[in-house]
Formats: C-alpha cells, structure tokens, sequence
C-alpha cells in the first residue's frame, strides 16, 4: 500500500512555513494520541504517521529531498534508522546508490566501514500538565524495543564463549565494491548486513542477531520551563546494537495538555480575570493565582478597561539553560451586569441621567461618536 503524501497527513499546503507544520502537528497529535485513544489501533496508527511526517517535513534537508524525490529519498531504510541512523541525512536504495557512485558512499549510522551496527533510535510519546512543565517532573515512558539477547548474552552465538568473525565476504569491512563502466559501486554486504563480522553458530533465541524485542519503562525526567513539542534524547536508551553492539537513542517528545486557568506564551504566562463593572470603574484589589500555587495580590485603579494587562515580574516559566523568568499577566475583561434586580436597575438609570450631560468619564464612546457624526455629515454634503 502506498505511502500518503506526508503534507497531506498532516493537513498542510507543501509551501507551510515551519510555523504551521508545528502548529498542524501539535493539532493532529494531541487528537490521536494513543493516551487519548486506547485500544484504538487506527488511532495509533495516525499518530505514527504523523510522527514519521513531521520528522521529515520540520528537517530543511529531509524536506528538501522529500519535496524532490518524494518517499523514494527515504525507502529501504529512513524512518527505521538505518539511513538516517543516529540523526544523520543520508540515502539507502535506488537513490541511495545513485549517490554512492557519484560520492563514494560511507552513510551514518548504519554499520559498514568494518564497525560494528548501532542499535536503532526509537520514540515515545509523553502528555504532561501545564504545572508539571513548570516545575518539571519525572514521567515513565514504556517503550517497544530490542534488548540483548539473554541465552547468548548479546554475541548471537549459540556458543557463548565463541565470538564472531570477519565476514569472508567483505575481509571485515562491510561493503563490498564493483565495477560498473567508468564508476566503481560501493554497497552494504549482503553476507553480514554490513556489520563486518558473521556469527557461524547462531544462538536459536535470537537467530544469531543478538538482540530481543522488548518493552521496558524508563523515568525520563522533565525539566523545569520545557515547552510543548520539545523533543528530549536519551543517549544510549535505544535499541540494542546487534551482537554487543553500541545501543541507539532514545527521543522522547513531549506534548502539553491545556489548562483552565492559565496560557502560556514561550516564558511568559497570561490569566484572564474577569471584573465586575463597579470593581472596574471604583478600582480596588484582587488576588489572583500564580502558576506556583501561590496567589498574588494586584491593584486595580479606578476606571480600568477591558483588555488592560497588569505585569507579576518573574512569575513566568524559568527559560531553558538560562537563570532567566518569564512574567506573569493578568488582561482582565469588564463583565457587564445580568439580571438586575429592580434596585439595581433603578441605580444605573440615576447613573446614565447624572452622567447624560458629562461624557468626560467616557472619552472613547465621546470620541467615537464624534467622528461618526463628522462622518455621516460628510456624506450628507456628498464627499
């Protein structure tokens, strides 16, 4: 079955700026998350596709050969680590080899060169709270995996104290070379994978790989001021290396659910607090949370407005690798009254006929309306 078009996964134009792949991608994953969706196998399946498209798509040069070449630059290998291996950029398959004719090869990642294979890079996924990103905090993440094979300790051999040996094929270097007319063709071995080295008795458990498949939990911990989408690697928390081989990483990339009280902006938090109409225009003190749990006290002056903001200084997120911290703001919003008793009724109709006469305590509802008789009077007089 063939691949979707990755920009069509995640629901974007192919000229999105890297703004809007993120903002698609949080969207969808938040929506498919399988934390969200258990037991749903077709959700879980979006949400790797949409891991697998947004890998590609937010790296300049993955995206610029996607946008190319298409599913073709990524084919044989790619997504599952052995052409991009440990972060790197390179090619495998029919593209790939077009490439090693032209630059000798020699891809990351992938073993060959007489080393040894790395384990695959793997992914996980991890929802926190608003508050745990601001203090930080320790998640478990379980995770599929490949772990050392425990009948033949990690060697592939049934032998355990036998170990193995130069491939005859490529003499231990893991490529093999051809001629082909004016250009001299290197490729993976197709005896020992391109790990150089073959095991002639190899362990049943494991046919002679080495490793197992596996699910394992591991604490990954959270730091203080992380922001949603961040992706944290864990060095050498990966698959296992085939046969004692150096493990791969583990990425775990973190997703922040929304809160009900607070927003936040990069380092900066913001709370909507809503006022009374008299608490407005009389002025007075509210108290208000902080992120932290604590509450702070802030003043009101008489005759504020909706929208108007009030700055807490360091109340904000700490910033990542930095001794700095965002601020905290309140924007309040007027709330206007809603089912007045007669009392009060009879109260602001005394209000409106004293300030009938006065319109300085309303100077933008005088102002506007002065520009729309000007306005209509321009009209009337044609122009």
């Amino acid at each position: 079955m063939a691949k979707a078009d990755y920009y069509a996964v995640l629901m974007v134009e192919r000229g999105a700026s890297a703004d809007e792949l993120k903002k698609a991608y949080r969207k969808l994953a938040m929506q498919h998350h399988p934390d969200r969706n258990p037991g749903d196998a077709k959700a879980e399946q979006k949400f790797k596709e949409l891991n697998e498209a947004y890998d590609i798509l937010k790296d300049e040069q993955k995206r610029a050969a996607y946008d190319r070449y298409g599913h073709a630059a990524f084919e044989n290998g790619g997504m599952g680590g052995g052409g991009f291996g440990g972060g790197g950029f390179g090619f495998e398959g029919g593209l790939g080899d077009i490439f090693e004719q032209m630059f000798g090869g020699g891809r990351r990642g992938g073993g060959g060169g007489g080393g040894a294979q790395t384990g695959a890079d793997i992914k996980a996924a991890v929802e926190i709270d608003l508050t745990q990103a601001y203090t930080g905090t320790k998640a478990n993440v379980r995770v599929a995996t490949r772990m050392a094979c425990d009948a033949c300790n990690g060697s592939g051999s049934a032998d355990k104290n036998a170990s193995a040996e130069n491939c005859a094929t490529c003499g231990g270097a893991g490529r093999v070379r051809a001629q082909q007319g004016f250009f001299v063709v290197e490729r993976t071995c197709p005896t020992c994978g391109g790990a150089g080295r073959v095991v002639r008795n190899p362990c049943r458990v494991c046919s002679g790989a080495g490793t197992v498949p596996r699910e394992r939990t591991l604490a990954v911990q959270i730091p203080a001021g992380v922001e949603d989408g961040t992706r944290i690697r864990l060095s050498g928390e990966g698959e296992a290396g085939p046969r004692g081989a150096a493990p791969g990483d583990l990425y775990v990339h973190i997703a922040i659910r929304q809160h009900p009280i607070f927003q936040r902006d990069g380092a900066n938090i913001f709370c909507r607090v809503p006022l009374r109409m008299a608490q407005a225009a009389l002025g007075g003190e509210i108290e208000v949370p902080a992120i932290d749990g604590t509450a702070a006290k802030v003043k009101i002056p008489a005759g504020t407005q909706s929208g108007d903001q009030f700055r807490l200084r360091s109340k904000g997120f700490s910033v990542l690798r930095s001794t700095q911290r965002g601020d905290m703001y309140i924007q309040v919003a007027v709330e206007t009254p809603q089912n007045l008793t007669k009392r009060q009724r009879e109260l602001l109709e005394t209000f409106e006929q004293e300030s009938a006469g006065d319109h300085s305590g309303s100077p933008e509802h005088e102002g506007f309306f002065a520009k729309v008789k000007d306005f209509l009077k321009s009209v009337a007089e044609g122009g």
